[in-house]
């Protein structure tokens, strides 16, 4: 074919698509800013391994895996607990991150990918509005289609010009800010349940995980504001009071992260132009993960591409891709977004309400990077709908808050179902404004 990609940036989905790609005869070249060897963090990721299935990567040696274990919830009050039941075959795995991305990297390098890494990307370069490659420095590289795979604050995607439709900020209370450490074990304490869940701990807006290994406990702690040591140590402080075998010593990780938790980009390609991965907001808002997502996108955006004969890679042609990725995964993940912003509201004693009684249960916290849209997640016969609604009447000012949750959800999914089958310049750009519109709302 001989058509000229790049991608930018070396997410887990850009990776992916260019294997694809040069596989199937395009000239491929990756641009990553940092070296080879220092890319993931010093922590293990969790994804559902059959997204490596769907996006043509072999599976990686056992050796550099295991399988996650069911994770057990405590609301803020910490007077139940919820645990899940993930069935045997929808069980993910977990790997090093720096597993994952040698994985992938070998693989597009045996599918003919070029790299150049410590090649910083730092802005589109355009003819008009059409992006026609990309600058590194003070560099100029030309390319028939650009693939951004920078992540959630992409040079890319937030220097495009207005007129291409894709939105630039990710908006207030989008970003989960991480801190995660490994720190070794002390004492004989053995925990009840090897991965304990706190939501709202502490009664802030915070989530704090106890994962217990052999020789390690790993503590993960989400806000959605930025914090700083002083805060971490005083989340240990307290998860110490219950998880006594928490250490002093970090063995590994002790870095902080930004995800992004929110609905997918309402516009995903311009003229010259795919986005992917954090590039393009495809992680499951409640929980965060992507790797699973961008890998299936990655099928979705080599497809399209192939399809395009003319190799004009405009947004038209590329439409296709958005089309996909929201009926597979997209429009979900937005109403799922919804209940996120929702969660955000909750008071603890609600929450705890909700675990006490028995209006939350295993059903509804098992989520996994399987889990695709509310649906299979609430799955109520209608006696259990009834029983569960009676619960909720007796605290009216929760039962509003349901109501209009729910309405919210409704509105997202009739929304998503509106997106545009066929590419209509009009028809896009009246979509997006409302899709754009809908989530910019507050939402109390």
């Amino acid at each position: 074919m001989g058509k000229t990609i790049l991608v930018a940036g070396a997410g887990h989905g850009g990776l992916a698509a260019a294997a694809d790609l040069a596989r199937k005869g395009f000239d491929v070249t990756l641009l990553e800013q940092k070296a080879e060897d220092a890319l993931g963090y010093d922590w293990t990721d969790i994804f559902a391994p059959g997204a490596l299935i769907a996006a043509g990567v072999p599976y990686p040696s056992k050796s550099l895996y295991t399988y996650k274990e069911n994770m057990t919830f405590f609301p803020p009050a910490q007077s139940v607990m919820l645990t899940q039941r993930v069935p045997q075959d929808e069980l993910e795995i977990k790997m090093e991150r720096r597993d994952i991305y040698a994985h992938l990297i070998a693989h597009a390098k045996r599918c003919g990918v070029k790299f150049r890494f410590e090649t910083a990307v730092t802005a589109p370069l355009l003819l008009g509005s059409r992006v026609c490659g990309v600058y590194a420095g003070e560099e100029k590289i030309y390319a028939d289609l650009v693939i951004d795979a920078c992540g959630m604050d992409s040079p890319l995607r937030t220097a495009l010009p207005d007129v291409c439709g894709v939105e630039k900020e990710i908006g207030e209370n989008n970003v989960a800010y991480v801190y995660r450490a490994f720190y070794a074990r002390t004492g004989d304490f053995e925990p009840a349940h090897n991965y304990e869940v706190y939501i709202l701990h502490q009664g802030r807006k915070e989530v704090a995980w106890v994962a217990t290994e052999p020789d390690y406990a790993d503590v993960l702690i989400v806000r959605f504001e930025p914090f700083g040591a002083d805060e971490v140590a005083a989340v240990l402080d307290d998860l110490r009071k219950t998880n006594p075998h928490i250490g002093t010593t970090v063995a590994r990780g002790g870095q902080f992260a930004k995800i992004p938790v929110r609905q997918p980009l309402s516009m995903l390609v311009a003229d010259g132009y795919a986005a992917i991965g954090d590039s393009a907001f495809m992680t499951v808002p409640l929980i965060g993960s992507g790797i699973a997502n961008a890998l299936k996108a990655s099928h979705i955006l080599s497809e399209t591409v192939v399809a395009d004969k003319d190799c004009a890679f405009t947004a038209e042609s590329l439409w296709k891709y958005q089309t996909g990725y929201y009926k597979l995964l997209g429009a979900g993940y937005a109403a799922m977004a919804c209940l996120k912003n929702a969660c955000l509201t909750m008071e603890p004693a609600e929450v705890d309400f909700l675990f006490e009684r028995g209006i939350l249960t295993e059903k509804e916290i098992t989520i996994t990077a399987n889990t695709t849209n509310l649906q299979s997640m609430l799955k109520l016969s209608v006696k259990e709908f009834v029983e569960r609604a009676k619960k909720v009447c007796t605290d009216k000012i929760l039962l509003t808050k349901i109501l209009r949750i729910a309405s919210q959800i409704a509105s997202a999914t009739a929304l998503c179902a509106m997106l545009p089958k066929a590419w209509s310049p009009q028809n896009v750009r009246k979509w997006v404004a409302s899709y754009n519109a809908f989530f910019s709302r507050k939402q109390k």
